[in-house]
């Protein structure tokens, strides 16, 4: 599929719509231990900004996690994202993700009617496919909006993501996801992907999203790519909080899309106080020369964490050390 003609620098298209996972990625930085304070002030700088979606975080099951060791952002009881958001009398969607194997969507996702939650999103491996249509399906008959994230799509043969996303397209799934893991890839390569994506959607009227890691510091500019393309659903984080170098800035792609209903404004103030007091408690996250050499070395970036966890600088070393794991 070639890339929308409307789709261009000076121009907006009202089909895409923005994600903010700041919760979601961004917990996995500090165990999803937010203040309260902090996930309302984002609500409503959300809200105020016209962001369309926002993600609370996971509904991890707690017969895996013990909730101890974490915020209650892991796990998104209901209680408590209406302890924020209320009924949510909002224009603004409400999110959540769960993982293929680490979730018991049969018990701790409710009926649509009795939540406050829009939309369930399934992350899933390529080998997990037969079980994440299982819970999209439980998700859909249970009223939600879908998505599936495919994820660690790098790592994985054309032959083998052409099947996968040919089982998802045949599936009730609102939105597939183009999902850059390790920040492994080009702009080239999210082109040659999304038309791939986007031409087997097309056969069942699925959508594409789009979400991005910024290992080699091109979250935003494979983001860019992605729409060029006719990727409707958008992913980022504000300051671009999330594991390791984290996502795609949710500022910057809310100033280049142009749409008059987004409005950069609430976005900053939350910027400039809210995320500058959670920078004073010690979360890291964002570029370093460890988290591009293992998106250039397409590889998972466990090691680059611990890498910076060490307060290590000696990257020649750890540049082997990258190599010898591939």
């Amino acid at each position: 599929m070639a890339p929308i003609a409307s789709r261009s620098l000076m121009s907006y298209s009202p089909d895409i719509k923005i994600l903010d996972c700041t919760l979601r990625d961004g917990g996995l930085v500090n165990n999803f231990r937010f203040t309260d304070t902090f996930v309302k002030n984002l609500y409503k700088a959300n809200v105020k900004a016209g962001v369309d979606y926002m993600e609370f975080g996971y509904k991890a099951s707690k017969d895996i996690f013990d909730v101890n060791d974490f915020g209650k952002w892991k796990f998104c009881d209901e209680e408590d994202i209406r302890g924020i958001v209320g009924t949510n009398e909002s224009d603004l969607k409400i999110s959540v993700m769960s993982d293929v194997g680490r979730t018991d969507y049969k018990r701790d996702i409710l009926k649509r009617e009795d939540s406050v939650i829009d939309m369930i999103r399934t992350a899933t491996y390529i080998h997990q496919i037969p079980t994440a249509v299982e819970m999209i399906q439980d998700a859909v008959e249970k009223g939600y909006e879908t998505t599936v994230n495919l994820m660690a799509v790098s790592k994985v043969s054309e032959t083998d993501l052409k099947a996968g996303l040919e089982i998802l397209a045949q599936s009730d799934v609102d939105t597939i996801y183009l999902v850059d893991s390790f920040g492994a890839f080009y702009p080239e390569q999210i082109e040659r992907l999304a038309d791939m994506y986007l031409e087997i959607a097309s056969k069942t009227g699925k959508t594409i999203g789009f979400h991005g890691h910024n290992n080699q510091q091109l979250a935003f500019a494979n983001t860019i790519q992605a729409i060029r393309q006719g990727v409707s659903l958008l992913d980022g984080t504000i300051a671009g909080m999330g594991r390791g170098a984290g996502n795609c800035y949710l500022e910057s792609l809310l100033a280049f899309l142009k749409n008059p209903k987004y409005n950069l404004y609430p976005i900053l103030g939350f910027l400039s106080n809210d995320m500058e007091e959670l920078k004073k408690t010690g979360a890291k996250w964002g570029y370093d020369t460890s988290y591009m050499l293992t998106g250039l070395m397409n590889t998972h970036p466990k090691s680059a964490i611990k890498f910076m966890d060490e307060n290590r600088t000696d990257y020649t070393n750890f540049y082997q050390e990258v190599m010898d794991i591939e």
